[in-house]
């Protein structure tokens, strides 16, 4: 058993659902027992000076990725750091703040992953993919309900980064043990855009459940809604997992033993009954909504994060 804190990146473009993801994942392994550190909050400039420089908050050389690089290696090994806090409603810096690792570290933000040394530093890392067009909505629908933007800003915000985000944001998809993608369902007429399918990639360069008793050419028990298929994604094999929104509880249930009959000690965590919380988000219209692929999405990382203790 290791003694070091464990370190899960999630990397992914602005308003690509980072902070959801996290806060499901912080939930199940307890809050008290995890650091959640923020990149975005290592940019070098204020927005104000971003304005005046033409330059964009995803572009490497508007943060300190060094700075980023030397706090990651720190927090691996129980260190505590100084970190710097921006305001994303000001637009300009807080006082940093003191932070002790826990026992689980979840590092976010948009270039995470780009560096050598960053990225050794995780036990796990996650990217976050969905169409751009999903991710369109979300952003204009939080920056303008959260951060005092008109939609025609944020629409032109997302023109102007464009380049940046092709260039330093999406690449690093390549680094990712797993990548998730939301993305509106074909099958069916509910057009609330949080009840989402999700598509999981799941890479070899971390072991991952044995989800092989639905992996059938005919369909599988769990039905249609469950399905495990052989892809490639950038060119190298993967396996991928997708489940629909319109998947059952009971059909999540048995998902949920595959993935914690292998680190049976860690039941406890990883249980849908004993996270009320998991998968819940709020729709349109302000209602409490379940969302069983969220649900699972953040039963898997969890499960990574908790069978990286063992390594």
């Amino acid at each position: 058993m290791t003694h070091r804190p464990i370190i899960l990146g999630i990397v992914g473009d602005s308003a690509a659902g980072k902070t959801t993801l996290t806060r499901g994942i912080a939930q199940v392994l307890g809050e008290d027992n995890v650091t959640v550190i923020c990149t975005d909050d290592y940019h070098r400039y204020d927005r104000k000076q971003r304005a005046d420089m033409g330059i964009s908050a995803l572009h490497p050389d508007c943060n300190y990725l060094d700075i980023i690089q030397q706090h990651l290696g720190l927090l691996r090994t129980g260190q505590p750091i100084l970190k710097p806090i921006y305001n994303h409603t000001s637009g300009v810096f807080d006082p940093p703040e003191y932070i002790k690792p826990s026992k689980f570290v979840i590092v976010e933000g948009l270039l995470g992953y780009s560096t050598r040394g960053m990225r050794d530093s995780y036990d796990v890392k996650v990217y976050l993919a969905p169409p751009e067009s999903l991710r369109t909505a979300w952003k204009v629908k939080r920056d303008t309900r959260k951060r005092g933007y008109t939609e025609a800003q944020v629409l032109e915000q997302l023109h102007k980064r464009e380049a940046d985000s092709d260039a330093f944001i999406r690449p690093q998809r390549e680094w990712a043990d797993v990548v998730v993608s939301f993305y509106p369902s074909t099958n069916t007429s509910n057009q609330d855009d949080l009840l989402l399918d999700v598509r999981l990639v799941l890479r070899p360069t971390i072991p991952h459940p044995d989800f092989s008793t639905i992996l059938h050419a005919n369909g599988n028990h769990l039905g249609s809604a469950v399905r495990l298929e052989l892809d490639r994604d950038m060119g190298k094999p993967v396996d991928v997992l997708e489940i629909d929104g319109q998947a059952t509880e009971k059909q999540v249930h048995e998902l949920e033993r595959m993935l914690c009959k292998e680190v049976p000690y860690l039941g406890q965590f990883c249980s849908l009954e004993g996270n009320p919380g998991l998968g819940k988000i709020v729709g349109t219209t302000g209602e409490t909504l379940q969302s069983y692929p969220l649900a699972i999405t953040q039963l898997l990382i969890t499960y990574h994060v908790l069978k990286a203790i063992t390594f």
